[in-house]
Formats: C-alpha cells, sequence, structure tokens
C-alpha cells in the first residue's frame, strides 16, 4: 500500500523540520550528555508521540476533550518549558575531567529525568495535540491497516531523523570546549525560555479569540 505510506513519510517530514523546543533539547541533550543522554530524550519524545497517537486513535472523544483544556496544557507546557530553560541558563554546569575536557557521567536516575523531560515536552505543547488530533479525525473512517501503516511510517521516519540529530550533536560536541558547551547551553536556556513565554501568549491569545 503505496498510498498511507506515502502520507506517513509526508506527515514524519512535516514533523521532522518543524522548528519548536524539542529539537533544540535533543541537541542540548547530546552536547551535555552524550550519545546515551541524547538518545534517552528522543526515546521520551518518540514514546510521547506513541502515547498521542494511541490516545487519538482509541479513545478519539477523550482527545478532543483534552483539546477542551489547552489552555492549561499550554500554560502548563510553558511553565515546564520556562523552568528547564531557567536551570539551563542559570545552574547547569559543564562537568569537566582532569585533563580540562568535558565529562560526561549520567547515572540511572539522570536517565530517567532526562526520559520524561523529552516525554512530557512533548506531551504538555498543545500544538502537537492539535497536530495529531486533526491528523486522526481526517482518516477515522480509513481502515485500520491505512492507519496502522500511516502512522508507523511518520513515527519511525520522526524517530529517525531524531536519531540522525543525537549522532550530528554528537560529532559536534567532539570539536567544543568547555567554554563553547557552556555558552550553548545559555543560549539553549534562553531559546527554551523565548519559547516557553510565546506558547503562554500564544495560547492566552488563542483562548481568548475561541
Amino acid at each position: 500500500m503505496i498510498a498511507p505510506f506515502l502520507k506517513g513519510l509526508v506527515l514524519g517530514i512535516m514533523l521532522a523540520i518543524s522548528v519548536g523546543p524539542v529539537i533544540f533539547s535533543i541537541i542540548k541533550q547530546s552536547i551535555n550528555n552524550g550519545h546515551k543522554g541524547g538518545f534517552t530524550f528522543v526515546a521520551g519524545v518518540s514514546a510521547s508521540d506513541i502515547t498521542l497517537v494511541l490516545i487519538s486513535q482509541l479513545f478519539t472523544e477523550l482527545f478532543r476533550y483534552l483539546l477542551d483544556f489547552k489552555k492549561e496544557i499550554g500554560i502548563g507546557g510553558s511553565m515546564l518549558l520556562i523552568a528547564i530553560g531557567i536551570f539551563v541558563l542559570f545552574f547547569k554546569k559543564v562537568k569537566i575531567n582532569e585533563d580540562g575536557s568535558q565529562m560526561i557521567a549520567m547515572s540511572k536516575r539522570d536517565y530517567v529525568k532526562t526520559f520524561f523531560s523529552g516525554y512530557f515536552m512533548n506531551t504538555l505543547n498543545p500544538g502537537v495535540i492539535g497536530f495529531w488530533l486533526v491528523i486522526a479525525t481526517s482518516v477515522v473512517d480509513l481502515s485500520r491497516s491505512y492507519r496502522v501503516i500511516m502512522f508507523s511510517t511518520c513515527l519511525l521516519f520522526v524517530l529517525s531523523t531524531d536519531i540522525a540529530k543525537v549522532l550530528l550533536a554528537g560529532k559536534l560536541r567532539q570539536k567544543l570546549t568547555p567554554h563553547n558547551i557552556h555558552l550553548i547551553n545559555k543560549i539553549s536556556g534562553l531559546i527554551l525560555i523565548g519559547f516557553g513565554l510565546a506558547l503562554i501568549w500564544g495560547t492566552l491569545e488563542f483562548s481568548n479569540r475561541f
């Protein structure tokens, strides 16, 4: 079945090239915590997408019900982005080895925190919820096999591009000094805070109009 595959591929490309806080967080995690940290964050984002797709397909009315709380979800997601941004901007430290190079050390607890930060950053984005609802309602009358192929293709493509971002960021990290990594963290923190503030503004503006 070529049609659902192509449609899933197009949707995957749309998600992969969209500019949002997740892509900057993937790069930040990969630079600060290496491939494992980046892959863990990506796993959380992918798990979030899978959850939203399943909810949109199995519980369409529940998914619509969630949109009734788009203002609360948007503000919650915004506060999460701002909190992460403030932590990265003011409190995130670059650990250095005795030879002056960056030291990467993550505990099991760090991996769990990284996974759920990716999961909730993606889930608490009303734009992501709206995207999956629109797609789900547009194919609700199509066969189950069509939807499975389409969503599977989309999710696999997005996951593949996220993995590629981790690998590319990992290569970039090897060429950066701890000082430059510290500057990237500062910039990343400002970007996350900016996205959070923009999301709050957009949520309030949107909710006041509709």
